[in-house]
């Protein structure tokens, strides 16, 4: 945690149309965090700014904003600027609006984001990574954007390690998020960093967040990666799995919730969720003893909560897997 005389400005930059969750999230998240701070006695630490290219913008859902900042000419003061993404239909256009960010982000960030010891961050939220890319602040970062922009942010910023499938990632100065929630994960994981882990849980619970993801954690849940399709009798099996994955299950069992032979079963999940029946069932239960681990469960506790028949069997699956062993895991946390 940093020692801080003043308030961290948190100023966020809204083009047009951008997406509403992607300010409203993350900002609400370090609004508690001040609440929290207040009610223990302590200043804020965080102080929040909305700027843009015009003082009114129409948001993603049809409400408008007004009486933003205008870009400032300078950061007067310890600043993190916060870029909110736009719906992919607008992401991609280049409007003098558009052109107007990136030009003040470049003028903006690209001395201080260079030094190791700079007081400044840059945050992007969704499709705002495409914005910090089209300023030239992502060159040898890593980084991230939601699933259907990866490409797109490889083309604008050719030199950097664009990551995918990750919920977040931090490279100093610069962290990104992948789409629209992720913008309150990254926001919570800072809060955590300046706040504390146990004010930040505090904020998570005020938000109803259900479990606080990290930067380790895949951007597309392993218990919705192999969901995306429209077959009926799929959906009943993993929907049984997701019910009950300490059940005894076996081909026969699963084949009887699908109402198909076992051959058949075995064609329909490798035709419409990539995995076999019983692939599936293991990349399950392995996320749910990963999530237990993460939470202070031993790795035995963790193999009864996610079905394993022992701890042993657990460790093996998750060499298979992922190499290493979940005690790794549980040391990681």
């Amino acid at each position: 945690m940093i020692a801080r005389v003043q308030p961290i400005d948190l100023l966020f930059i809204v083009a047009p149309n951008s997406l509403l969750l992607d300010v409203a999230g993350p900002a609400e998240a370090f609004r508690l965090a001040n609440v929290h701070r207040e009610a223990r006695g302590l200043p804020p630490r965080f102080r929040l700014r909305f700027a843009g290219p015009t003082a009114g913008v129409s948001t993603s859902v049809g409400l408008s904003l007004s009486g933003l900042e205008v870009l400032p000419s300078r950061l007067n003061t310890p600043t993190w600027v916060v870029v909110a993404g736009q719906p992919s239909t607008h992401s991609g256009k280049v409007t003098p609006a558009i052109t107007a960010i990136t030009q003040w982000l470049d003028r903006m960030l690209a001395k201080p984001l260079a030094s190791e010891d700079t007081a400044h961050r840059l945050l992007t939220i969704c499709s705002g990574a495409l914005l910090a890319a089209r300023a030239g602040l992502l060159t040898d970062r890593r980084c991230t954007t939601h699933h259907e922009l990866l490409h797109a942010l490889r083309k604008l910023a050719p030199d950097a390690q664009v990551i995918d499938n990750r919920v977040f990632v931090v490279d100093g100065s610069v962290a990104s998020s992948a789409g629209i929630t992720a913008g309150i994960d990254l926001a919570l994981h800072l809060v955590a960093e300046e706040c504390g882990e146990a004010l930040a849980a505090s904020v998570a619970h005020d938000m109803v967040v259900y479990l606080r993801r990290s930067q380790r954690d895949p951007e597309l849940s392993p218990f919705l990666v192999n969901r995306g399709h429209l077959h009926a009798a799929v959906h009943r099996v993993q929907d049984a799995i997701g019910a009950e994955p300490d059940r005894d299950w076996d081909m026969a069992a699963l084949a009887t919730i699908a109402h198909v032979t076992e051959r058949h079963l075995l064609r329909l999940f490798v035709e419409h969720a990539g995995v076999s029946p019983l692939r599936y069932l293991q990349s399950f239960r392995l996320e749910r003893a990963r999530q237990s681990l993460e939470r202070g469960a031993s790795v035995t506790q963790a193999a009864e909560v996610a079905g394993f028949r022992s701890g042993l069997q657990l460790r093996r699956a998750w060499s298979r897997q992922w190499g290493g062993s979940p005690r790794d895991a549980a040391r990681a946390v």
